[in-house]
């Protein structure tokens, strides 16, 4: 059963990935979303592939899966996410050089981190990941309260949840173990079901906060940025 469960859990968050990841770019030109849930989406890809192969830690699926994990955790569901936010609440649009240095950065974090990747508490490395997420979270929390500000009441309690479940989640990663848990396969259903989640609210709200900037003039329609890309 927690297999399925897991399996069920993957799933999910692969096609929030995929599926919202590609609509943040087709719709609203957003590459930094899109691009951050595609790569979660990949990462969940891969960790599904490495899982139904046996879950050899010596597999080099394994170094792959720790890299997307180490990519996000430390810049993708972090910087990266703020900054793509950031066209809705601030109307904040980086150029192409920044984009693709805010990427560059996250891929040498990913490879960095590499070297911590033994089952040991490394205080250091946990100890940033939480400190990031927490800065998110502040970040996140304005953000629902823009939500509520326009009465997108629904998708900014939806936005509050999924943050508070996701900085659950980083707390448990490292310092808060779940018991009897060897494997981790508990905390991955809760993670991936989780991070999902988090993709799924996060665009809904996006949407939400794109349509009232649109309606109020502070922001041209999703059309009128392809025009103009055209």
């Amino acid at each position: 059963m927690k297999e399925l469960l897991f399996m069920l859990a993957d799933l999910w968050m692969i096609f929030t990935g995929f599926f919202y990841g590609w609509r943040f770019i087709r719709r609203y030109g957003n590459y930094l979303l899109g691009l951050e849930w595609m790569i979660v989406a990949t990462s969940g890809s891969n960790f599904l592939v490495w899982s139904l192969l046996g879950g050899d830690p010596g597999s080099f699926l394994y170094s792959i899966a720790y890299f997307f994990d180490a990519f996000s955790r430390s810049v993708g569901i972090t910087l990266i996410l703020i900054m793509g936010l950031m066209r809705v609440t601030h109307r904040y649009k980086p150029t192409l050089a920044v984009d693709i240095s805010v990427f560059a950065l996250a891929i040498v974090a990913g490879l960095y981190l590499q070297q911590f990747r033994s089952h040991e508490l490394h205080v250091g490395p946990a100890t940033y990941y939480v400190i990031v997420n927490v800065l998110t979270t502040l970040f996140l929390a304005y953000f629902s309260w823009r939500l509520w500000k326009i009465r997108a009441k629904g998708l900014a309690i939806g936005a509050a949840l999924a943050t508070a479940a996701g900085t659950a989640i980083a707390l448990i990663y490292d310092f808060f173990p779940i018991p009897d848990d060897e494997h981790r396969t508990t905390h991955y259903i809760l993670a991936l079901t989780t991070w999902g989640f988090q993709m799924f609210v996060y665009f809904l709200a996006y949407r939400a906060l794109h349509n009232h900037n649109v309606a109020t003039g502070a922001e041209p329609a999703s059309n009128e940025h392809s025009a103009a890309r055209a």
